[in-house]
């Protein structure tokens, strides 16, 4: 017996990728939600956030998410595997 996939079980697609330095950011897809999503993670440290966008405006996000997470009271701050030390 075969099974359709659908938008419950399909998983995130990434639609664009891009480094700036040591930040990376990604433009993904939830069809679970039919949401757009926008990923930045300092591969250094591991900080990161990541936020909702309106589809019309994921392009503009993808190439200015600071600008856009600036916008958002719903963006979040991304765990960080290990404690960085400075200075000691």
């Amino acid at each position: 017996m075969k099974y359709a996939v659908t938008e419950r079980n399909a998983p995130t697609r990434e639609l664009a990728q891009r480094l700036s330095g040591a930040v990376e950011i990604l433009l993904l897809w939830r069809p679970e939600v039919d949401g757009v999503e926008l990923s930045v993670c300092d591969l250094v440290t591991g900080a990161g956030f990541q936020f909702e966008v309106e589809p019309g405006n994921a392009i503009d996000a993808f190439y200015h998410p600071y600008a856009y997470a600036a916008e958002r009271e719903n963006s979040y701050r991304a765990d960080r595997d290990e404690t960085t030390t400075v200075n000691g």
